[in-house]
């Protein structure tokens, strides 16, 4: 059996899956194996399997072993395996260490690398990969490497014929189930004559 793959915020007593035999006398059902830690219980003349306690991600998947056994003779019984994921839920938003930072760009440079902007996210796996890119405006002016987050200039400045003072506002997005998030760091990018 592999039910459907169970959410890291499922409750106690939460339907998993219902084991069921053809055989022509009554059945008991019970885990014979495999879930160590105790996760799931079974109805032993239904073999609906339920949760327990609180699901931790990290003990899964966990693969226990529930065994139908003929209700008259204990000697006759056939097992089977029942496969269970936890999908990690995705709990934090990306969060750059400043939401603000200043840098100073000279004019008349070439394009060039400006800033390396570095968030972190507390989830792991996909709901943890983070990319990067530029909110609205400034596009034309600067681009981030969506992978790297390090934010560059497309142009050359000019100080007395442009703005001396750009806001640029930079988010990471992480890659998130069932929703992606976002954090936001705004860059203030003055241009040094």
């Amino acid at each position: 059996y592999q039910p459907a793959p169970l959410s890291e915020k499922t409750l106690p007593d939460t339907f998993v899956v219902q084991i069921s035999v053809l055989y022509k006398v009554p059945v008991i059902y019970s885990v014979v194996s495999g879930d160590v830690k105790g996760y799931f219980i079974i109805d032993s003349s239904t073999g609906i399997v339920r949760t327990r306690k609180n699901l931790q991600p990290e003990d899964f998947p966990v693969i226990f072993n529930v065994r139908a056994t003929d209700s008259s003779n204990p000697s006759i019984f056939n097992d089977v395996s029942v496969n269970v994921e936890v999908i990690d839920e995705n709990d934090f938003p990306p969060v750059f260490p400043s939401s603000l930072l200043e840098e100073r760009l000279e004019e008349n440079l070439p394009a060039t690398q400006i800033v390396q902007l570095k968030a972190q996210d507390s989830d792991t796996g996909r709901n943890g990969f983070l990319t990067y890119g530029i909110l609205g405006g400034n596009g034309l002016k600067f681009r981030i490497d969506e992978a790297t987050g390090i934010l560059y200039s497309t142009a050359s400045f000019d100080y007395e014929e442009e703005p001396t003072e750009y806001q640029v506002v930079i988010y990471a997005e992480d890659d998130g189930i069932p929703e992606k998030k976002r954090g936001y760091c705004t860059v203030v990018i003055k241009i040094i004559d």
